[in-house]
């Protein structure tokens, strides 16, 4: 959601025409995010978003473009892709892979309170659910095998606490994802980034999931954990929000229940989840590329909720 790529008015307006949808009126960069250049990008037709991908490549994004599009035939409030003369949903844009989906309705909740998390819970397993029939395969780019390769780049620029807790807690993953329960956890493709600013309300009404160029095949229960680990956690210190952890976890359990292993390796995921994005925040921190709108985000932030989900486990009600 950074600006890494300026896109011009003509180039804007040569997209619009080639998709069909209308004149330009405005084009505008988003801020927010580290990971792809995002404009708002207006017509006389409506409202989309162009995305320029600055870290997938074009043989990746077919995997995220073509499950938002199942979803949002599923039934499932996602951006719907829109396509070319030829059925194409991948285009180019200075050079860039690009794609521009429908402008979801609604703001972001950053304040959450437990109807809210109820309806992420709810959306959420109707998305795995949705997507149990989605016929293409990618993994979590971001999952173990990027935790272990990402850690030793990282330790150099963290003090030792930090280190000793990084390669304690990498540990512990590598041994729970070699253990029978974690084989046992259903699958599926997932999101895996669903944090407040991905998910759009109209008040209390849920009108969309987005930003899924982290999806892939991964744990239900990942997915799950993620999302409790941001809408259930109090942001100034890092502390988990029992009321907000329990609407979510009961309202997601009334759609698709836990299976035995998700309940015995909740906590295992939650501590996956502070660990994922407190890696990757570090990463982003130490380690940036340039952009004309960049704001890294607080790594210490995961640190704190990894620490916390350490001290005080949380199981499924």
């Amino acid at each position: 959601m950074a600006v890494f790529t300026e896109v011009s008015n003509p180039e804007a307006r040569e997209l619009l025409r080639r998709l069909q949808l209308g004149e330009l009126v405005e084009l505008r960069g988003i801020e927010g995010g580290i990971e792809n250049t995002n404009y708002f990008l207006t017509s006389d037709q409506g409202e989309f978003v162009l995305t320029l991908f600055e870290r997938l490549t074009a043989e990746q994004l077919p995997f995220y473009l073509y499950l938002m599009k199942h979803l949002a035939h599923g039934g499932v409030p996602v951006p719907d892709p829109r396509a070319d003369k030829n059925g194409d949903i991948l285009h180019t844009v200075c050079g860039k892979p690009a794609a521009v989906v429908n402008k979801l309705r609604g703001k972001s909740q950053l304040a959450p309170q437990g109807v809210h998390c109820a309806a992420v819970g709810t959306m959420l397993a109707r998305m795995h659910l949705a997507g149990r029939d989605f016929d293409r395969h990618q993994p979590n780019l971001r999952g173990l095998p990027w935790w272990n390769e990402t850690v030793p780049v990282v330790l150099p620029h963290i003090d030792a606490a930090q280190a000793a807790l990084l390669r304690s807690e990498l540990a512990y993953q590598n041994h729970v994802a070699a253990s029978s329960a974690y084989a046992a956890l259903p699958r599926g493709p997932v999101h895996a980034d669903l944090f407040r600013d991905n998910v759009m309300f109209e008040g209390e009404e849920l009108t969309g999931f987005f930003d899924f160029y982290f999806a892939g095949v991964d744990t239900w229960l990942f997915d799950l954990a993620v999302c409790l680990n941001d809408w259930c956690i109090d942001l100034p210190t890092g502390t988990h929000d029992a009321e907000r952890a329990t609407r979510m976890l009961d309202a997601y359990q009334a759609v698709r229940p836990l299976t035995a292993a998700e309940r015995e390796l909740l906590p295992a995921m939650l501590r996956a989840g502070a660990l994922r994005f407190w890696i990757s925040r570090l990463w982003d921190f130490y380690l940036p590329r340039e952009a004309s709108i960049l704001k890294p985000h607080d790594p210490t932030h995961f640190e704190r909720v990894l620490r916390g989900r350490l001290a005080l486990p949380v199981h499924a009600g």
